[in-house]
């Protein structure tokens, strides 16, 4: 029996966490409904509002995973903080905010609350983003009885899941959304195409392989089931369905003609991460520095005041290079059409 067999999936389409309010419980739950999984998203959530999430999904009966940030902290000087800090302020005065001395931010997103908290909780399925967490946590899970899987980009990053001892691997390939899931931020990931990453790493390990990153039809599921995934797992194609919790203009982007183009950008949060082109990404991706997650808390207020207003070309508007394939129907639907593809 395979792994997913083993959780109680069926449908090898699953739904993927989208950090920042886009991943709901609604979504996590529609996608299980459907035969698939989808997962909490544990990023820029605090313990408490994360264990109200678990126990609303877990008071449905059915599977679900939670992805958590794992520490890997890019830091920053004083100096280059300070210069970005200051090109923004423009931008921030428009929204009657100033960022003139805000100092880095360098927290770790409660780390080590989250894991004491899926340690006391234990929810089916646990993967990681951004660094590996340590062998002695990853069998702490494992024991508590969590399906344990790491999300990597390269076959290196394979390898040193598979030592630390890892259940299953997520396999990312350029073309996703959002954040990379790389172990090396300053060196992002070539753009290799999804199925020839996943061949690559199912010849240097034997664990079970998901699929992410750019899967927007079912001809790209095809492709990677094909090269050697059990599963895909799709986020961007359900940002614009009844359960995301995506903002209004970040769905209405994603077929506006004036948001054609995705880019890799690190202007938003400090560390590479794919969305729409924007006024943002053009003015601010040449001077923006390396440095996660104080980047990311120095912008947040900004993105925030934007987004509350429809601002989209001052929104980060993360979006893998499917985005077009996105539509305004029920998850479960998406989920489905995709496997019946297949």
């Amino acid at each position: 029996m395979s792994l997913l067999s083993h959780l109680g999936i069926g449908l090898p389409v699953l739904a993927a966490p989208m950090a920042g309010g886009a991943g709901t419980p609604a979504l996590v739950t529609a996608a299980a409904r459907a035969g698939g999984l989808g997962f909490l998203a544990a990023g820029y959530r605090g313990p408490q509002e994360l264990a109200e999430q678990i126990d609303t999904v877990r008071a449905e009966g059915l599977p679900f995973g939670v992805n958590v940030f794992a520490p890997n902290p890019v830091p920053i000087t004083p100096a280059a903080h300070r210069a970005y800090a200051d090109a923004l302020e423009p931008e921030a005065a428009r929204f009657g905010l100033s960022l003139a001395g805000a100092e880095p931010i360098e927290d770790d997103d409660h780390w080590t609350d989250k894991v004491d908290l899926l340690l006391a909780s234990p929810v089916p399925l646990v993967s990681f983003t951004f660094g590996l967490p340590g062998p002695g946590i990853l069998a702490a899970l494992r024991d508590a009885g969590s399906v344990v899987a790491q999300t990597v980009t390269s076959a290196d990053e394979a390898r040193q899941a598979v030592a630390a001892g890892v259940d299953m691997l997520i396999v990312q390939a350029a073309a996703a959304g959002g954040h990379s899931a790389t172990f090396t931020p300053e060196r992002p990931p070539p753009p290799t195409p999804l199925p020839e990453l996943v061949a690559e790493i199912a010849r240097v390990v034997t664990l079970p392989l998901i699929a992410a990153g750019g899967v927007a039809t079912a001809a790209d599921a095809r492709a990677a089931l094909r090269a050697g995934s059990e599963a895909v797992m799709v986020g961007t194609v359900l940002l614009r369905t009844e359960e995301s919790g995506a903002a209004e203009a970040h769905r209405t982007a994603l077929t506006d003609p004036a948001f054609d183009t995705t880019v890799v950008t690190r202007a938003f949060t400090g560390r590479p991460a794919r969305g729409l082109r924007n006024l943002f990404t053009d003015r601010y991706e040449p001077i923006a520095p390396l440095g996660y997650p104080a980047v990311h808390h120095l912008t947040a207020p900004l993105r925030k005041a934007a987004a509350a207003v429809g601002e989209n070309r001052l929104m980060h508007l993360w979006a893998g290079t499917g985005h077009r394939e996105a539509r305004a129907e029920p998850a479960g639907q998406t989920l489905t059409r995709l496997y019946d593809g297949l």
